[in-house]
């Protein structure tokens, strides 16, 4: 992925990650939209940035996407690099029958609606050089935490559609995966300030420095991710499921 130059389309820019990524993508010489259910937020994430440029969509509703990308398409023609930032983690107890409602928006959030807006803007992007989609997913897609189940299955799925996605589209786009570790953000209550967190300037200046590599890994992983990624691997699953959910 260039570092400079680019057009860079980032959902769920209005806080946390997505507004610290695509702030920093745009002082490195891009052009970048974000997008988010609310307008006022994403204005704040652009003030006083020209370059950066706010874009209100819901992504859970799929005819908004299929209208959407045809208006960022119209005014961005030179698109090349989507990041399917967008997410939510609702805590979930799976000890008796419940309400559903928040699993059922975990998945539409988390899963189908990256599928739907890749899906909206591959044929755009397959046109353009340099052309690189970019999914976050999490660390615990690798490794659960039990409290937030759906949330972990969802970035388990993405992650392994990330995987087919970047087969499918060897030669035309690449595809990048962007783990996070536990990151002090807005993500859940609390998170902003969470003890043993990462703070979020330091995580993003991590990632910015894996992405200026040349070639950039097609998995981005901090060191706080990567015990996460390996623990398979590493015979280590068990050890730091039971670490991470208090057993």
């Amino acid at each position: 992925m260039k570092t400079s130059g680019n057009t860079i389309l980032v959902t769920g820019g209005g806080s946390g990650i997505g507004r610290a990524l695509a702030q920093a993508w745009h002082a490195a010489g891009n052009t970048v939209i974000v997008t988010g259910r609310t307008l006022a937020t994403l204005e704040e994430t652009v003030a006083g940035r020209d370059g950066l440029h706010a874009m209100a969509l819901d992504v859970t509703d799929a005819a908004a996407v299929a209208s959407f990308a045809a208006e960022v398409t119209a005014r961005f023609p030179a698109l090349n690099v989507l990041v399917n930032n967008a997410g939510i983690m609702r805590f979930e107890d799976l000890r008796g029958t419940r309400d559903l409602a928040d699993a059922e928006a975990t998945v539409v959030t988390n899963l189908l609606a990256p599928i739907r807006l890749t899906d909206a803007l591959v044929n755009h992007l397959a046109q353009q050089a340099d052309a690189v989609i970019v999914n976050v997913t999490s660390g615990l897609a690798f490794v659960p935490l039990a409290a937030a189940p759906t949330y972990s299955a969802t970035k388990a799925a993405m992650h392994s559609y990330t995987q087919s996605l970047r087969a499918q589209l060897t030669g035309r786009v690449d595809v990048i995966e962007l783990a996070p570790p536990a990151v002090q953000t807005g993500l859940t209550p609390g998170q902003e300030s969470r003890e043993g967190y990462l703070p979020l300037n330091a995580y993003i200046a991590q990632v910015m420095d894996l992405f200026s590599q040349v070639p950039t890994p097609v998995e981005i992983c901090v060191p706080n991710t990567l015990a996460f990624r390996h623990a398979e691997r590493n015979g280590r699953f068990d050890a730091l499921f039971a670490q991470l959910n208090g057993h």
